[in-house]
């Protein structure tokens, strides 16, 4: 018979064996993220503090400077923030009244999700036309102001562009987060729900001490995506509007791309690198928020 300590031996042998195999498989992810990710990036760094690609004259932080007093770069920072700051916490607010309605008993439950989820099947070229139709000068909703004697709007070319764009991108976002926000309620223990109930408390009550903080890690994700994806619209306004739409239109994504096409790698390494700083920032924030809002109900 094995000794106890030869079983545990033999038991700590058989643990190491798996770990080594279980780093195996990892190694080709790590090679991947390293060569794909971290070399990339370390090299934008490399461009940011260095004149030319040519030349490799270390010049700290002219690039930077030089970067955020470029006209081009102020015009899309101030239209990315204020778009990030109008159309994020909407999408967030409306998709999680949306999860609490779709919780209640409405007439039509199965379509009014249906109608909310359309936008994720439906392809950027096709978003895009459709909302030319509705928005160009001559399309749908000029017709329909035209019937109330109201004159026409250049949605596309005025100061109402960034208010299309926004409701573009809530077309789009609401339905995927609105489910996220719909698998959240239907985790909450409904044991605490129905106790909450039987202590006379209001549905605003259990809403802001219950459900909320259960919620918090879904609000979180929610509001990073929803946050990335903010950036992302430069597809729908580059195929709108294509490299130079609007003044309020211009994002930092218009900015990025033209640069490229420049070949000025220096400007465009120092922009992507202070956009990743505020990026890690916010998000570093929102991660504070929801640790401390949270709290109580982790763990």
């Amino acid at each position: 018979m094995k000794t106890g300590n030869s079983m545990k031996k033999s038991r700590n042998q058989r643990e190491k064996r798996g770990r080594r195999i279980a780093n195996l498989f990892l190694l080709p992810s790590f090679a991947g993220v390293l060569l794909f990710f971290v070399l990339p990036f370390l090299i934008v760094i490399y461009y940011a503090v260095v004149d030319n690609p040519i030349s490799h004259q270390f010049v700290f932080l002219d690039n930077f400077i030089n970067v955020f007093h470029n006209a081009a770069f102020q015009q899309a920072a101030k239209n990315t923030m204020t778009f990030s700051l109008s159309a994020v916490p909407l999408a967030v607010v409306l998709s999680l009244l949306l999860a609490m309605l779709m919780e209640s008993r409405i007439p039509c439950k199965s379509q009014f999700r249906t109608f909310f989820l359309s936008p994720m099947m439906v392809p950027i070229a096709s978003v895009v036309l459709i909302w030319q139709v509705l928005f160009h000068y001559n399309g749908m909703m000029n017709e329909i102001l035209g019937h109330f004697g109201i004159d026409k709007i250049d949605w596309l070319n005025s100061g109402y562009a960034q208010v299309v764009i926004v409701i573009l991108f809530l077309w789009k976002n609401l339905g995927y987060n609105m489910i996220l926000f719909m698998a959240a309620l239907s985790s909450i223990p409904k044991d605490i729900l129905e106790v909450a109930v039987l202590e006379s408390a209001t549905p605003f009550q259990i809403f802001w001490h219950i459900k909320l903080r259960y919620m918090s890690s879904t609000i979180l994700f929610v509001t990073i995506m929803s946050l990335i994806n903010s950036f992302k619209v430069f597809r729908e306004i580059y195929l709108l509007k294509g490299d130079y739409p609007y003044d309020t239109m211009y994002m930092l994504q218009h900015f990025m791309n033209n640069t490229f096409g420049k070949l000025d790698y220096q400007k465009m390494s120092a922009a992507a690198i202070m956009m990743a700083i505020v990026m890690v920032f916010i998000i570093g924030l929102l991660f504070l928020t929801e640790n401390y809002f949270g709290k109580d109900v982790e763990g």
